[in-house]
Formats: structure tokens, sequence, C-alpha cells
């Protein structure tokens, strides 16, 4: 169990790393399964499915850890938003 935070929550610098991993993580899984729908729409969809329920478990228990949980909201958020520019770009 966590325990309750001790000191504030760093909110621009956590926010900040958020930002910088959901654009590096957006550009990456973008280009990724623009690559892939190249090839196939289906193999595009397949590999970011089997990826995302893979990490899916790990993401859910680091997800209180006090560094990793900007980290992974700022991942998330990327993955989001890359899906739903392939969504419209594919």
């Amino acid at each position: 169990m966590p325990c309750p935070p001790s000191e504030p929550t760093p909110w621009a610098a956590g926010l900040t790393v958020a930002a910088l991993v959901a654009a590096l993580t957006a550009v990456g899984v973008y280009a990724f399964g623009a690559a892939l729908a190249q090839v196939h729409p289906l193999l595009s969809l397949a590999v970011n499915v089997v990826a995302v329920g893979g990490i899916a478990p790990t993401v859910w228990r680091w997800r209180t850890r006090p560094v990793t949980r900007w980290v992974l909201a700022g991942a998330s958020t990327g993955v989001a938003l890359a899906w739903i520019g392939l969504l419209f770009s594919v």
C-alpha cells in the first residue's frame, strides 16, 4: 500500500514530465501505427491492442508510485492521442 505523501505534490514538474512523455509517446505510436497501417490496417490495430494489453497490468501496479505516475500518465495520454490521430488519418 502506498504511504500518504509527506511532501506536497510537485505539480509543475510532474505535468511537465507528463507532457513531454505524452508528446514522445504520441509521435512514436502514431508513426509505428501509420507504417503498419500501410501494410494492413488490421495489422496496425492488432499490434496496438496486443501491446497495450500486455503493458496494462504493469501500468496498473505502478500507477501510485510517486515518480512513475507522471510518466505513466503521459504515456497513457500519448497512446490515446496517437490512436485518435490514427483513426482520423488512416
